[in-house]
């Protein structure tokens, strides 16, 4: 295992604990402390940061999987359980709160070895997955804020079949650009389509014809009154 690893051993047993002490220093591990229930082992375990605990599954006040439970919870470490008899639904619920491996009492010093080598990987897997799941989490709330920020528009819109005005829940008539801005997250840019250029072009060609007709008649009468001047002054040197 290269460097020693530090050892915490959970036995309530004196005599199996020094055993298991025994076969942990033969595999090269340093033992940094010894517990005697479930709930010392918690209390050691964020005092004393081992890099691994050997645990018993029975022990006063707390078991061994319930102990692992508060220890991944407050101090996440690997976890070996030691046990002299497993069941299918018991090494479930082991693996459920995060154990890492399992060995049967008294171990031997090379399978205790290979045991806190795959608790250890299994709990980096468990700590990646954790934090993907952290982001997941973290990134889930922040769509479900953005959620509730879109703004959308149901049911009926009463809306001025003249002037397109919209009328709002309050009662009163706001310019179709105003009331989508209100009520989503749209934002408006304006233009001219070719067909309302179109239109316009129309009615300014219409307005300047009308100006131009209307100046026409006033043009012929200074002609006329022009030519007849003309004529009666022709007229009036002829009789004198």
């Amino acid at each position: 295992m290269g460097t020693q690893l530090k050892v915490l051993i959970a036995e309530d047993n004196f005599l199996v604990s020094e055993m298991i002490q025994g076969v942990a220093e033969e595999a090269g591990c340093i033992v940094v402390g010894r517990a005697i229930d479930g709930r010392q082992a918690v209390e050691m375990t964020a005092e004393l940061h081992p890099d691994v605990v050997l645990m018993d599954i029975k022990m006063p006040d707390l078991d061994g999987i319930e102990a692992a439970e508060i220890i991944q919870i407050r101090c996440p470490t690997p976890v070996v359980i030691l046990t002299a008899y497993d069941t299918p639904e018991m090494l479930k619920e082991a693996s459920a709160v995060g154990v890492g491996a399992f060995l049967a009492k008294p171990p031997k010093a090379r399978e205790l070895g290979q045991a806190i080598v795959i608790a250890r990987a299994r709990f980096g897997d468990l700590l990646r997955l954790r934090h993907a799941n952290d982001v997941l989490k973290r990134r889930t709330g922040e769509l479900e804020e953005a959620l509730t920020k879109i703004k959308t528009l149901r049911g009926l819109i009463p809306i001025c079949a003249s002037c397109k005005k919209i009328r709002s829940d309050k009662g009163y008539w706001q310019q179709l650009e105003d009331y989508l801005t209100d009520h989503s997250e749209a934002d408006f840019t304006h233009g001219i389509c070719p067909e309302c250029l179109e239109q316009m072009e129309a009615q300014l060609n219409a307005i300047v014809n009308k100006k131009e007709s209307r100046a026409l008649p006033a043009e012929e009468n200074v002609s006329r009154d022009c030519t007849g001047g003309m004529t009666e002054g022709k007229g009036e040197k002829r009789r004198r």
